[in-house]
């Protein structure tokens, strides 16, 4: 009796309870399930009670997959806050040490008001198992570095090596990389040299700018719907606007951020599972991609560490194109404007939104194809011998657009269009919180994700979209259906997206006077 109530009692991880509840789920009989991994009926019964607290604590990364019990720290506001510095550290690849978050620890601490804290071993050691944390990371890679010996062995031992592990069970059409990007919208070609090279990390300078996520597969058959972050929530010109060509969310930095990035994750990921497919996702290390939700239908698969400017697709070319065609627009819409002496108006976030979203679109497969293969990811072969390439330089009908905006509107003669398209490639994308952010979302229990007001300056003074009727729209599809007819050479393609758009259009009405014709009827009865 002794030796039976001396026996040690069994501790389960999260990870093997998560794995137990998933064989349940598979449909096997809950008492083979049992026996399989050797616990009791009643053991089983409240894993599956709990199982919707310990699948939250691992979604949101609270506590590492590893960890067998799930108390919350004492000074939980500060465990809180020290993960949070330790994520972004983290992502950064940054050496960290026991003693290093222990002074971080206190520091924060004292910053919330704590006076009798202390960041002992022990503290440490909790605090590791309850986020399972092993400080192994290695130091950040100087980013002058990456072309040197290091570098290229880095570079060559992840094509050699892990990418082809990653790839093996995967199509051209499975494989996708994602990727943000910074935007200046409102951007002139006169103020190229003044934007040139500026970070934007906030202030007023943020409510100029927009981050765009892109994702795009291998073969160049699949570009996602575009996810654009910007500062405001609701802008003026969004007024009687239901439908955008992307998707749209904001916050105060209009910044990527890890909630938004795994939000759209969960959205791809609950796609894919209806398609019943699997994708590979090759992602940077960057800060809003470092705490993933659990995926069931996409495998990530990271980047090395700065050495994205060689082994991203699409920093090899495919968001260089989309803001090449991007600016070219915005010029033309210039010129448009200097040829009948209109004012120069400001580009309001609906209107950057809907030609950012079609640059997007004109990316062409063979420009995809062709950066991918620039990676090393996918072989040369894998397309025909006379694909394009990467266009690298603006052909003559854009130099030419460039030249007669330039003179117009007095740009200095050493800026070209290449230093107008490239103006916000240093932009930061992501967001990087400093330790009294941290604090103030501790204290308030705001969320750092909080969006910017309403009633921004330059939304404000630009005027709402006005409300058009299906008739004026359906009227307007006619007139340009005749313009079109007197022009000579147009293309087959504009005629049958102008058809597409007019069948839209009289399904709309058609069934809207069908639906009030109905709702007559009935009435009469």
């Amino acid at each position: 009796m002794a030796n039976k109530g001396n026996k040690k009692r069994r501790q389960f991880s999260l990870e093997e309870k998560m794995k137990v509840v998933e064989a349940v789920d598979s449909g096997k009989r809950k008492g083979d399930v049992a026996k399989e991994f050797g616990i009791t009926p009643s053991t089983l019964s409240t894993f599956l009670k709990d199982r919707a607290k310990f699948e939250e604590k691992v979604r949101k990364a609270s506590v590492g997959p590893q960890r067998k019990r799930m108390r919350n720290a004492l000074y939980d506001d500060i465990d809180k806050a020290v993960f949070a510095w330790f994520q972004e550290i983290h992502a950064k690849n940054i050496l960290v040490t026991g003693s290093v978050i222990r002074k971080k620890a206190l520091n924060l601490a004292n910053m919330l008001g704590y006076d009798n804290f202390q960041a002992s071993v022990g503290w440490l050691n909790r605090f590791r198992d309850r986020h399972g944390i092993a400080l192994n990371a290695v130091c950040r890679e100087d980013g002058d570095r990456l072309m040197n010996g290091l570098g290229i062995d880095k570079v060559n031992e992840w094509h050699a090596g892990e990418i082809i592990k990653l790839i093996a069970d995967y199509s051209p059409d499975d494989i996708f990389n994602a990727d943000e990007a910074g935007v200046f919208f409102q951007l002139l070609p006169q103020h190229t040299l003044a934007a040139k090279g500026d970070h934007c990390r906030g202030g007023k300078k943020a409510k100029q700018r927009l981050t765009a996520l892109f994702c795009c597969n291998a073969s160049g058959t699949e570009k996602m719907r575009p996810l654009i972050v910007g500062r405001s929530p609701s802008p003026h010109c969004f007024k009687n606007v239901h439908s955008l060509p992307c998707d749209y969310r904001a916050n105060q930095w209009a910044l990527m951020t890890q909630d938004l990035f795994n939000e759209w994750l969960m959205q791809v990921d609950a796609r894919m599972k209806r398609a019943e497919r699997r994708i590979l996702l090759l992602i940077d290390n960057c800060s809003a991609h470092n705490m993933l939700p659990r995926l069931e239908r996409i495998q990530v698969g990271y980047l090395p560490s700065n050495c994205t400017a060689v082994l991203q697709p699409l920093n090899l070319g495919i968001i260089h194109t989309m803001k090449m065609l991007y600016r070219s627009h915005l010029l033309k819409q210039i010129l448009f404007k200097l040829s009948g002496n209109k004012d120069q108006e400001k580009v309001d976030i609906k209107q950057a939104i809907d030609m950012i979203a079609a640059a997007w679109w004109s990316v062409k497969q063979s420009t995809v194809v062709k950066c991918w293969q620039k990676a090393g990811i996918i072989p040369m072969e894998f397309t025909d011998s006379d694909t394009e390439m990467v266009a690298k330089e603006p052909d003559i009908a854009i130099e030419k657009l460039w030249h007669s905006v330039a003179v117009a509107t007095c740009v200095p003669n050493e800026v070209n269009f290449q230093d107008f398209v490239t103006a916000d490639d240093n932009l930061i994308i992501s967001q990087e919180l400093l330790d009294t952010e941290i604090i103030q979302g501790m204290v308030t229990g705001k969320n750092t994700g909080e969006a910017g007001s309403e009633d921004e300056e330059e939304d404000v003074s630009l005027p709402e979209q006005p409300k058009i009727t299906i008739t004026e729209a359906i009227s307007s599809v006619q007139k340009l259906r005749q313009f079109l007819s007197t022009c000579a050479g147009v293309p087959d393609a504009v005629f049958g997206q102008l058809n597409g758009i007019d069948e839209y259009l009289m399904k709309r009405v058609t069934q809207s006077l069908t639906d009030s014709q109905i709702i007559d009827f009935l009435q009469a009865k």
